[in-house]
């Protein structure tokens, strides 16, 4: 029997308008995955892009829900679904209000913290015990609405480093994949 697959889900919004946005965060690490895996992403009837590949040996299936970000359960399920990834073979790469810039954490399970993403694709799968790579975006300035927030462009000075943010990210992916939960927390919580 084959060993079973991953699913790397990257969470963001589809469309240009919304390629630079703190929200897409999930959609970079995912596409830098792609870009270094040698692998494009197709259309998918699930109502997401997918790229197949291997990582380490095992099959691995990257994919971007097609939908707006609150809706993007129902495009992961119907990827895992197709493609019979377990859950505890599903990792959701999304952004973190709660956490600086570019600081990456990883963990299993657990709520959404206000991320409605996450909720929708909690909801969607039955379970929150799917892996979750979690990419600091930093808390909105001042008074503003964090929803505003999320959907604006990283800053000129942010993108500086972002490359390099959306790097360590990459890599944590792929330790998780490689060596575990705990190898890739020990690495990367450490940064």
């Amino acid at each position: 029997m084959a060993e079973d697959p991953w699913l790397v889900v990257g969470l963001g919004n589809p469309g240009l308008q919304y390629a630079g946005n703190r929200h897409n965060a999930g959609f970079m690490v995912v596409d830098l995955l792609a870009e270094r895996l040698s692998v494009r992403f197709r259309s998918h009837r699930g109502r997401a892009d997918v790229a197949e590949t291997h990582l380490v040996g095992g099959r691995v299936v990257l994919a971007k829900p097609r939908s707006y970000m609150n809706e993007s359960g129902g495009p992961v399920a119907a990827v895992r679904g197709f493609f019979k990834a377990p859950i505890d073979h599903t990792v959701v790469v999304h952004d973190e209000l709660d956490l600086p810039l570019g600081t990456v954490r990883l963990k299993q399970g657990g709520g959404a913290g206000g991320h409605r993403g996450v909720d929708s694709v909690t909801k969607a799968l039955g379970s929150q015990d799917y892996f979750r790579v979690r990419f600091g975006i930093g808390r909105p300035p001042g008074r503003m609405d964090p929803a505003h927030y999320v959907l604006r462009d990283f800053s000129t000075a942010e993108r500086k480093e972002l490359a390099l943010h959306v790097e360590r990210a990459a890599d944590a992916v792929e330790v998780l994949i490689r060596d575990g939960l705990a190898v890739a927390q020990n690495t990367y919580h450490a940064l």
